[in-house]
């Protein structure tokens, strides 16, 4: 099985609780675990840059695990991103599904 047939088989983490108030939000300067930033050398990002957090955004979305997407993902600011990120359809379809479920907000897919 080649890399892009194993991304799609992926199902991406949705987690339902991931708008739940008691998540702790990852804030500041974050470095990501090596499971989502797998290639190149370790980086820091910026979460208060938008560039940066979107590129947060696309990773963690598309190799993260539930834990990760409650750390590192908000609803508010994934809405505010949505345009701008670069993820495959299934991610995206995933996440405009729990987003029109979660806050009955349509996002294009």
């Amino acid at each position: 099985m080649d890399r892009l047939t194993r991304a799609i088989a992926q199902v991406p983490a949705v987690p339902d609780d991931l708008d739940s108030a008691g998540v702790e939000k990852a804030n500041g300067v974050v470095e990501l675990p090596l499971h989502i930033r797998w290639s190149g050398p370790p980086r820091r990002y910026d979460l208060a840059d938008r560039q940066q957090r979107a590129r947060v955004y696309e990773q963690v979305l598309r190799e993260g695990n539930e834990d990760d997407i409650r750390r590192f993902i908000g609803v508010d600011e994934l809405i505010e991103l949505w345009d701008d990120l670069v993820l495959p359809r299934h991610v995206r379809q995933a996440w405009v599904d729990w987003v029109m479920r979660h806050r009955g907000v349509s996002l294009p897919c």
